[in-house]
């Protein structure tokens, strides 16, 4: 787990049943709702000042996720991607990544390309059972109750960073 972690340079994060529970809402205008968890996001931006960079790649699209994004500072951005492949090969050739560098986080058999491909993979705990052959780790919490941060801290401590992205909070 050591070895596979101390590489990752990029986190790519699914967006549905991983940084929200899996719920989509819409009220009677038809507006759409999601469900973050702001542990998540902190691990995020733990990962980012630690020189983690963090990419999105969605099968839906979503001005909410937009919005959720940029506001973590998130620029890499895929939405509408129903073959996830081709944004991860691009995003690879643009930042001149590995397949060893890139950690994946993912719940569905839509995520399972990309799984077998990446050099660190995981799973929320609430994950299809079908993706779990596929992934390094999964996590204690459900998607959306905190399993990015899990990854998040885990890859923080793994790479040794933890201490120096948290020592402002025990100062």
């Amino acid at each position: 787990m050591k070895e596979r972690l101390s590489n990752i340079k990029l986190l790519i994060l699914d967006v549905d049943g991983v940084m929200t529970d899996g719920r989509i809402i819409f009220d009677s205008n038809g507006v759409e709702s999601k469900f973050f968890n702001v542990k998540d996001g902190h691990g995020i931006k733990m990962v980012q000042r630690a020189g983690i960079e963090v990419g999105i790649i969605s099968g839906r699209g979503s001005q909410v996720v937009v919005n959720r994004a940029a506001e973590l500072g998130i620029a890499c951005l895929y939405q509408k991607c129903l073959d996830k492949l081709t944004p991860y090969t691009k995003i690879l050739a643009e930042t001149g990544l590995d397949d060893s560098q890139v950690a994946f986080v993912g719940d569905d058999i839509i995520d399972i390309p990309i799984m077998r491909r990446v050099g660190f993979a995981a799973a929320p705990a609430d994950a299809v059972p079908d993706v779990l052959p596929h992934v390094h780790f999964v996590t204690r919490n459900r998607g959306g109750w905190g399993a990015v941060r899990e990854v998040c801290d885990l890859l923080l401590k793994e790479q040794g960073a933890w201490e120096t992205v948290t020592a402002r909070y025990y100062s």
